[in-house]
C-alpha cells in the first residue's frame, strides 16, 4: 500500500544552519543573476541581527531538501529582507508565502515596527506577493539592479509592523 499523503505536506520553516548554506547558494544561483557563494551566506549568517529562515520539504524518510530561505536583518526595531528565493522548481506551492508569514510572525514576537524591502521592478509575482502581506511602495532606486529584466529599478517596500 501506498501513501501519497505526505508529498502534499507544507514545508517546515525552520533557521538555517551551517550545511544548509551549499543548498541555499544553489538556490540563489538559480534564481538571481547576482549569484552569493557559501562563504557569503556563511558572512551574513554570523552578523548580529541576521536571520535566514529556511524552507525545508516535509518527508517522512528523513529527505528535508531545501526548497527556498529567506534572508532577514533586524536592528533596533526596523527589519530589512536582504533576498528571498525558492527553487524554481518548487515555485507555485506557496513557499514564498510561507517564509514570508513566518518572517512576519518571528518580527510581531519581537515587536520590531516595520519591514523594509528591495525588489525589482520586473518582478510582478515577487510585487503582488509583497502587497498581499500590506507592504506599500515608499521609494524607487533607479538602477539598483544591473542584471534585470527591466531598467534596475528597485522599488522599496515596506509595512509598519506596530
Amino acid at each position: 500500500m501506498t501513501f501519497w499523503w505526505f508529498w502534499n505536506q507544507p514545508p517546515v520553516v525552520e533557521e538555517a544552519a551551517v550545511e544548509d548554506l551549499d543548498r541555499l547558494s544553489e538556490i540563489h544561483d538559480k534564481s538571481f543573476r547576482q549569484t552569493w557563494h557559501t562563504e557569503e551566506l556563511a558572512a551574513l549568517r554570523a552578523q548580529a541581527g541576521v536571520t535566514i529562515l529556511i524552507a525545508r520539504r516535509a518527508s517522512p524518510y528523513g529527505t528535508r531538501k531545501a526548497l527556498g530561505f529567506v534572508i532577514l536583518r533586524t536592528a533596533a526595531d526596523e527589519a530589512e529582507i536582504l533576498t528571498i528565493a525558492v527553487d524554481p522548481a518548487w515555485r507555485g506551492r506557496g513557499i514564498a508565502r510561507q517564509l514570508m508569514q513566518a518572517v512576519l510572525s518571528r518580527l510581531y514576537a519581537d515587536r520590531v515596527k516595520s519591514l523594509f524591502l528591495e525588489v525589482d521592478a520586473a518582478n510582478e509575482g515577487a510585487i503582488a506577493l509583497y502587497k498581499s502581506f500590506g507592504m506599500r511602495q515608499v521609494g524607487t532606486r533607479r538602477g539598483y539592479y544591473s542584471a534585470s529584466d527591466g531598467d534596475g529599478s528597485a522599488l522599496v517596500m515596506r509595512v509598519d509592523l506596530a
